[in-house]
């Protein structure tokens, strides 16, 4: 039976490996026995980098455990962590080891000769920072294939012969010019079409069976009430597994479609890091970075998809383990004074979108590789912070505004939902006022859409205003998980900020949003804000989704009025909604008084009883 490619599941946000490798150095030349696969899982537990901050790990274990494992201000010690595993008591504990160490071997950031653990070339440079991690992932990726003679899952016999990054560049491609030829407009696929598609190409000779596929896949949904879509939609996805599988058993069928979606979901997230696909249409769709058309250009011309044969192990991780090999098809100075060429002409016309003075523009003819290398980092970081300026300004218009309140309002209706709040709440921000500058630390891709949100050690989002500054921090969990990933965790970003920006002579605050606030959530914010964290009382407001859409309701009926809602006016809810914690007795009872002093505001605010009504508070 057949089964689809993964890029991994046992590691979702990419960034993770980083941690994950600089583990695997203390075991670095060490034999890959039952031993140290269990001492590697172990060390993942100390480290944080497994098991840290999720609910079902916690559970089973005893509070005290749970106190430390989630308190990231205490270290863990190897005993501590080695009895937490026990406590798990797996079935196969190496077993463990073996699947963290999967995605590092199979990228080939490590590798296995005579049993040793290696760490190569590549995973050296990563640890060490000297190279950036979109550009390493995307050396993986073109090398990376099935077959491959570090897995037995798939064999040319069988009919598996492609690198499922390439072909998933020749489909996305494809598709586009032949919805280009039909009259349409081209958007990539979406992300129910990548599910199905993307991870089920085993083969480089089946691209065009597939672009066919999805046409055929989009046109019986033409013309169909929402409920009919859906059923069109599953009867194709159960007609296409039967023929993928060779069966028509439903359990098998099932098991296949739901892997599958987790299997695109994660080739998403890894593929987006190499910074040759985007998103759009609200993170729907997946398509090809217009922005990297050189690079995509030459490989697409370079590279067919099909698979090198390799008739050893050692040969394989070989070329895996070169950092240079092949050579990038686009590193000629050609085709990197053309790449500089075409940034310069799209940082231009932002430039002249904004009414800014154009950039001075090196003279680079007479710059060497490294430099040109160097300049078209440069000019792409100009381009990402002339977009955040257009972005700011774009987020002030009435439409804009009431786009963000619906995406907020309709939050659990979309995918990647953590995302998508760090990036509405932050383009909410921006409309709000008059700050002076609101930095989310999410990392973005060259279309500064977001690709994971913010890493973690640092705040959301950064606001700073003349008045104040402030910290946000947003989740979508909202049960006991919330608390043991967000309590000491946003206490301590506030209070880093505060020491870093030096804002001892100005307010500092911290606005916490998530679809409810959980009791020991609460309780925590309630105590550091009433008496203190680490020795000096915090301001931080504890807000829902639909509060926060509340305020930005706010906004919307001032700017239909022609008026503006300064940052000082922000500032008196934040003060109102902190000061209240010294006039009440119980975290509850604040929790009551937070909507209360919301809706005061809001009146405050309109000053019409008009305006009132427009956005629902009954008087």
């Amino acid at each position: 039976m057949k089964r689809p490619w993964s890029v991994t599941t046992t590691v979702r946000n990419p960034e993770r490996l980083i941690g994950f490798l600089r583990v695997l150095c203390l075991l670095d030349g060490k034999i890959w026995d039952d031993n140290n696969q269990l001492k590697y899982q172990i060390l993942l537990i100390q480290y944080r980098l497994y098991g840290y901050g999720q609910t079902q790990f916690y559970s089973g274990l005893p509070k005290e455990i749970v106190e430390i494992l989630n308190d990231s201000t205490k270290s863990i010690s190897y005993e501590l962590a080695e009895r937490t595993f026990k406590l798990k008591n797996y079935t196969d504990p190496p077993m463990r080891g073996r699947q963290s160490l999967n995605p590092l071997k199979k990228l080939g950031f490590v590798y296995i000769e005579n049993n040793k653990i290696t760490i190569t070339e590549l995973g050296k440079k990563i640890i060490a920072e000297e190279v950036e991690l979109g550009d390493a992932f995307l050396r993986c990726f073109l090398k990376w294939q099935i077959p491959n003679p570090t897995s037995t899952d798939y064999s040319l016999k069988d009919g598996y012969n492609a690198n499922p990054f390439i072909c998933t560049l020749h489909m996305i491609d494809r598709v586009n010019k032949m919805e280009r030829k039909r009259g349409n407009k081209p958007i990539g696929l979406s992300k129910r079409e990548f599910a199905l598609f993307v991870p089920s190409l085993v083969n480089f000779t089946h691209i065009n069976d597939y672009v066919n596929k999805i046409r055929c896949f989009r046109d019986l949904q033409v013309g169909l009430s929402k409920e009919k879509r859906k059923e069109a939609r599953d009867k194709y996805r159960v007609e296409f597994a039967k023929d993928f599988l060779g069966t028509d058993n439903l359990k098998k069928i099932n098991y296949f479609l739901n892997n599958l979606a987790d299997y695109g979901d994660n080739a998403i997230r890894y593929f987006r890091l190499t910074r040759l696909f985007c998103v759009r249409g609200n993170g729907f769709y997946v398509d090809l970075e217009k922005r990297r058309k050189v690079e995509i250009d030459e490989i697409l011309k370079v590279y067919t998809g099909e698979s090198i044969e390799f008739l050893t192990y050692k040969d394989y991780t070989k070329y895996l383990l070169k950092y240079n090999t092949p050579q990038l098809p686009w590193e000629s100075r050609v085709k990197k004074v053309r790449i500089v060429r075409l940034i310069i002409e799209e940082n231009t016309r932002y430039e002249k979108q904004l009414g800014t003075p154009q950039s001075l523009i090196a003279n680079f003819d007479t710059l060497n590789d490294s430099e040109l290398d160097n300049y078209i980092i440069i000019l792409r970081e100009k381009r990402l912070y002339l977009q955040e300026i257009l972005k700011q300004r774009e987020s002030q218009s009435i439409d804009n505004i009431k786009v963000y309140i619906d995406i907020l309002d309709n939050i659990f209706t979309y995918e990647d939902r953590p995302i998508l709040l760090e990036k509405y709440v932050t383009l909410g921000l921006f409309a709000l006022n008059d700050a002076i500058s609101i930095r989310p630390n999410y990392p973005v891709g060259d279309d500064n859409e977001p690709t994971f949100t913010a890493p973690a050690g640092v705040p959301d989002i950064e606001c700073f205003y003349d008045s104040f500054n402030a910290i946000c921090e947003v989740t979508m969990l909202n049960r006991r998980d919330q608390w043991y990933n967000e309590g000491q965790p946003v206490m301590r970003h506030l209070r880093d900020f505060e020491n870093r920006v030096n804002s001892k002579n100005i307010k500092t605050y911290c606005l916490f949003i998530a679809p409810s606030i959980h009791r020991d959530t609460l309780n925590t914010f309630w105590l550091a804000n009433k008496y203190e964290y680490e020795g000096i009382k915090q301001k931080i407001i504890p807000m829902t989704i639909s509060q926060f859409v509340k305020v930005l309701g706010v906004l919307l009926t001032l700017k239909r009025d022609n008026r503006r809602l300064s940052h000082s006016k922000l500032l008196e809810l934040y003060s109102t909604i902190i000061e209240s914690v010294t006039e009440i007795s119980s975290s509850i009872e604040w929790l009551s008084s937070i909507e209360n002093s919301i809706n005061n505001w809001i009146n405050n605010v309109l000053i019409r009883k008009s305006d009132s009504i427009i956005i629902g508070i009954d008087n």
